[in-house]
Parts: structure tokens; C-alpha cells; sequence
């Protein structure tokens, strides 16, 4: 594997890993930098392909194809981490990939994950491993009810996990694994979700963007908003988890820590996504520098910008189910000029598909959240 130490400058090419809307927005921002992106998945016509250069369509276990994707490219990133670990390790032959393999490798795996934090003194809920019924039962015995059983691979947006409220249910949760490893969570009686979207460069140099609050409908992110309604020492002693958790990790460039404040007032750290987020979208209109910027910056070598927001801003989704009636009225959203709409170019709109989301800025949280739900609401006026 090369070390690669220089920066990389504008009118050099990005290889990113993942087409979806993470991508799209990433591929913008490095444009406006002066970067030229190449894309690579297993579709074409995709949220990011429709914005990058050149799209390289095969799979992630295709390791030839993407030995030719990174000799093209002067560094690899990725919007979307259930890539194996073999694929970055080719990758990596040619160009740096930011973070790297070892940071993937990590965070694509629940049990991995959690055993980290865990070994590094981080604070996370207690957990078993789960490989038989017999393991599940005691660990209902050993952590009580409620909890959640997940599946330790390939989960996101509440997919694979099942929340468990009686001893009744162990053996149909255990059969909704299917075979597969999984986590046993003891369950956190929290009183709300923060994330905390972070970068660190080569030599060291981090930066966090204000910690974001979060709520969630059926598992998926709903509304956004920052700064989050928390004291100033639980939002410091946020930013400092964040911070501990890329310097062990030894991250070069994004990642966000999902984390829950519980109702006696401490920090757990939830998940980490090695990658910009859902809850950082607000940082394009909000922030001097947006987190899709800040990925470019931190992966590329240069300094880091500042994470200052402007204003108070929230965020809010736009599903698939939004379009059931029809094309929504975007006219009638756009009304208050404080709102800005982003639409990822998916041609087919599913029920619970992420096709865009909607940002508002505001004198306080409160009026920024009420412009952008209202501003939503509107989106099915006829």
C-alpha cells in the first residue's frame, strides 16, 4: 500500500465510492472547488453520476474494476459504507482512501463498532453478542427488557433490528435474524438524539460542526435542527467525544457520531458513520463552510473551514410517500423566501425513499423548524 502525503489540489480527481445523494451533494461541492469526480457503484444514472465526470457501474466486489477506477482517480472517499473491505484495500493500491480501510472496516459492523467504543472508554449502552437463541436468552437474563436485537451488518434507517419488550418475543426476534450475527442493545431511556458531523486532516487538525437534534419517524430522520436545545457543557462534552473517537480512530477526513442524551443527563454513544450525514444537510445554507465541503477539505489535504453557523436552521426531509398524490407543489413550499429546497435526481419516488429535503433558517431553532415543516406541509396543497 502507497503513502500518500502531499495535498491534493483543485483540478485533481476524487473517487467516491457510492452514487446516492451524499455523493451528488459531496460532487457539487468539490466542483465549486475546482475538482473534477469520478463515481463508482453498481448503477448508472444515480443522484452522484448524474453530477461526476465519469461513472464506473459494476460492483463493489468487482476488485479489477476498481484497481482501474483508482488509477484514474488522485484520491478515494466514500458516501456509503457497506463496501468490503477487500475494495478498499485494492482501491488503495493506487490512491489514498480517506478515511481508510481500518475506519470502514469498523463502523460497517455493529459488534465491531460498540467493542471499540467500548475498549476505549467511550459510553455506549451495555451489549451482548448474539450467535444462538441460547446467547439471546441470557443476554435478556444479564441486560433485562426492553432491548433491541439488530443485526450486526448492513443496518441503517432502523433496518434489521427489532425492538423486544417481553421474554415472549426472544425466539421471533431471533428467528427475524435469519442466520445472521447480532446485537443484543439494552435499551436507553433517552431523552433525545444528538449527532455530532466532524472532520480531522492528515496532521491532526479537527473541527465539529454544532451538535444537531434530531427526531425520527418510523426509523428514518424526520427533522433536524441546530444548534440542539441542549446546556453548553453537554454540547462540549459532545464535540469532545467526537473528538476523541477520530483521533483513535486515526480518521482522515468525515465522520458523524450519533449519540443519545438520556434522561439523567449523560452521553451514549449511539452509532458512527465514517462518511456526512442526513442531520448535516442544514450545513449547506447554515454554515460559513457546509460538511460536503468540509469532506472535500479534509480528504484533499487543505485546511479546514469554519463550522460557524449564520443562523439557527433546521432541516426536514422529503419521502418517497410525498409524491403518492402526485408531483408536490414546490411553489407553494418556496413561498417563504427563508426556505431552500434540494431534490437527489431519483427518477422513482418509493414510500420512505429520501428524494430531497427542505432547509429553513430562523432568529431561533423554534421559528426555523415551524418554516420548514410548514414550508413541507404545503408541499401537498393542490
Amino acid at each position: 500500500m502507497k503513502q500518500f502525503h502531499s495535498p491534493i489540489l483543485p483540478g485533481a480527481t476524487i473517487g467516491v465510492l457510492g452514487s446516492g445523494q451524499l455523493g451528488r451533494m459531496f460532487a457539487l461541492a468539490a466542483r465549486e472547488l475546482g475538482y473534477r469526480i469520478h463515481i463508482y457503484s453498481p448503477d448508472t444514472d444515480t443522484p452522484a453520476g448524474q453530477i461526476g465526470d465519469k461513472e464506473f457501474a459494476s460492483s463493489y466486489t468487482d476488485l479489477d474494476r476498481i484497481r482501474e477506477f483508482a488509477k484514474e482517480v488522485q484520491v478515494v472517499t466514500f458516501e456509503f459504507e457497506n463496501v468490503h473491505a477487500a475494495s478498499t484495500s485494492a482501491a488503495a493500491e493506487f490512491a489514498p482512501v480517506r478515511p481508510d480501510g481500518r475506519v470502514l472496516h469498523i463502523t460497517q459492523n455493529r459488534l465491531r463498532e460498540k467493542t471499540f467504543l467500548e475498549g476505549n472508554s467511550f459510553p455506549v449502552t451495555p451489549f451482548r453478542r448474539i450467535n444462538s437463541l441460547d446467547d439471546l436468552q441470557k443476554a435478556a437474563a444479564e441486560l433485562g427488557l426492553p432491548a433491541v436485537l439488530k443485526t450486526a451488518d448492513f443496518g441503517y434507517d432502523g433496518k434489521g433490528q427489532v425492538k423486544i419488550m417481553a421474554a415472549e418475543q426472544l425466539e421471533s426476534a431471533f428467528a427475524a435474524l435469519k442466520g445472521a450475527e447480532g446485537i443484543y442493545e439494552a435499551f436507553v431511556s433517552f431523552e433525545k438524539e444528538i449527532s455530532v458531523v466532524a472532520a480531522r486532516t492528515l496532521n491532526g487538525e479537527f473541527a465539529a460542526f454544532p451538535v444537531f437534534e434530531n427526531a425520527h419517524a418510523n426509523h428514518i430522520l424526520d427533522v433536524t435542527f441546530a444548534p440542539a436545545a441542549i446546556d453548553e457543557k453537554l454540547a462540549q462534552q459532545a464535540s469532545e467525544l467526537a473528538a476523541g473517537i477520530l483521533q483513535k480512530l486515526d480518521v482522515v477526513g468525515l465522520l458523524t457520531v450519533e449519540m443519545f442524551v438520556t434522561k439523567d443527563g449523560r452521553i451514549l454513544v449511539n452509532e458512527l458513520a465514517p462518511r456526512t450525514h442526513n442531520s448535516g444537510h442544514l450545513t449547506i445554507d447554515a454554515c460559513v463552510t457546509s460538511q460536503f465541503e468540509q469532506q472535500v477539505r479534509a480528504v484533499c489535504g487543505l485546511p479546514l473551514g469554519s463550522t460557524e453557523l449564520h443562523k439557527p436552521a433546521a432541516m426536514a426531509n422529503l419521502l418517497g410517500h410525498l409524491w403518492q398524490v402526485g408531483e408536490p407543489n414546490w411553489a407553494a413550499a418556496l413561498e417563504d423566501p427563508f426556505v431552500k429546497l434540494h431534490l437527489y435526481g431519483k427518477a422513482e419516488a418509493r414510500v420512505g425513499r429520501k428524494m430531497g429535503h427542505l432547509t429553513a433558517t430562523g432568529e431561533t431553532t423554534q421559528e426555523a423548524v415551524r418554516r420548514v415543516t410548514e414550508a413541507r406541509e404545503r408541499l401537498l396543497r393542490r
